[in-house]
């Protein structure tokens, strides 16, 4: 298993997958399924964090977002679209955020509340495959 490094430090590995949920619960049960599934994983309850796994030689295979609790959520979504390739992003969409239409023009992979812990194993599964070790 590979040593997944803080953020800050000067050596460190990137995780497979970057999950940003604002619910600790939902966040926890996606985190547990996915390192049972042998991924490597950072969960943050931050935007703020999030970005600093995704600067240049921290890329992550596949990243998470959730958009529950997420103030400015097209703001989010636009950075985030900056930072890393769409088809290695995850979006679970809330209601009363954005619409998950808008969020595939992105180019975003999108699954819409309510949505088991499984499928979003299988999505991220997707992700990693399709990614394989590239680093970018």
């Amino acid at each position: 298993m590979r040593q997944v490094g803080q953020v800050g430090r000067v050596s460190r590995v990137a995780p497979d997958v970057v999950l940003f949920g604002a619910a600790w619960p939902s966040r926890a049960l996606i985190r547990a399924q996915l390192i049972e599934e042998g991924l490597e994983v950072v969960a943050v309850e931050a935007w703020t964090e999030m970005r600093r796994w995704l600067q240049p030689g921290m890329k992550p295979r596949a990243a998470i977002l959730d958009l529950k609790d997420v103030d400015e959520p097209s703001a989010v979504l636009t950075d985030l679209s900056a930072l890393m390739r769409p088809e290695r992003v995850l979006v679970i969409a809330a209601e009363g955020t954005v619409p998950g239409a808008d969020i595939e023009r992105l180019g975003f992979l999108v699954m819409s509340r309510p949505v088991s812990v499984d499928a979003l194993v299988k999505g991220v599964g997707r992700i990693v495959r399709a990614a394989g070790d590239s680093d970018w």
